[in-house]
């Protein structure tokens, strides 16, 4: 089993897999990558990792300094161009919102990223974009996640989005998610910005299993320092169980105990 470099693009972007060909790379290193873009400058964030399958691009060569003036320069097209964009949408009545403006760094292809709520026609804005950048033009509909995640917000928590900051890939969030973790299910308090389940229900989904491998189930006949009794809820973070017991002297009791300090009754 070889080992590979792995590179991020973006900020928060995917990580790829390249072959590297003897070069010594670090993490943090600056790299020039043959991608199925073209070339792309990015980061290294994996300086060595084992793979079944070898990766089908390559790593060009480390980043020189005409390099860095290139990403630079690359980036301030990417500006003009992004202005030159929003004026041609406007004068074809397009029904497009501008997301993101992409010159890959060989300047072989702009890709502009852009959301709609429908299907659009942009053949003719194609042809003239081509006209003013002399570079192949691609543009590409996005979905609101893809959005959000370029664009950047605050989450509910009060802090910077998840998919924002620090997760690479998207993964299928589901309600069952939720309701594993004990949160409400009403669909307003478990989207995120972007209208969809939030990022958070699934990264956390593993912890979450694990907390709640020990813990009895609602409903269940559990044994308590002060008797039987049956659950009604659990907090699953603090690991508390609220049971409620039943007295032969004084009727029904409420109380919390912690997780360790009960068991559930085999039936």
């Amino acid at each position: 089993m070889k080992e590979y470099v792995g590179v991020r693009f973006k900020k928060v972007g995917k990580i790829n897999y390249f072959r590297f060909n003897g070069h010594k790379l670090n993490r943090g290193d600056i790299v020039i990558a043959e991608t199925a873009k073209g070339q792309e400058y990015g980061k290294v964030e994996i300086a060595c990792q084992p793979l079944d399958e070898a990766p089908q691009y390559k790593i060009i060569r480390k980043a020189t300094e005409k390099d860095h003036q290139q990403h630079v320069k690359n980036k301030m097209k990417e500006l003009d161009a992004a202005e030159i964009f929003l004026e041609k949408i406007k004068k074809h009545e397009l029904d497009m919102k501008l997301v993101e403006t992409e010159l890959v760094f060989d300047c072989s292809k702009m890709i502009f990223y852009f959301a709609s709520e429908q299907r659009v026609d942009f053949r003719k804005l194609v042809k003239e974009l081509a006209s003013i950048f002399h570079t192949r033009i691609e543009l590409r509909q996005i979905g609101v996640r893809d959005e959000a995640k370029s664009i950047s917000s605050v989450g509910m928590c009060g802090r910077d989005l998840c998919c924002s900051t620090f997760l690479g890939d998207f993964q299928p969030v589901s309600i069952k998610m939720a309701k594993e973790q004990g949160l409400s299910l009403n669909p307003t308090k478990i989207s995120g910005v972007c209208g969809r389940l939030m990022c958070c229900l699934k990264f956390e989904e593993e912890t979450y299993a694990k907390l709640n491998a020990n813990l009895p189930k609602e409903g269940d006949l559990v044994k308590t320092p002060d008797g039987r009794g049956n659950v009604l809820s659990v907090n699953i973070l603090q690991q508390i169980v609220k049971v409620s017991l039943l007295k032969k002297d004084d009727g029904l009791h409420i109380a919390y105990y912690d997780n360790s300090e009960i068991s559930v009754v085999k039936k």
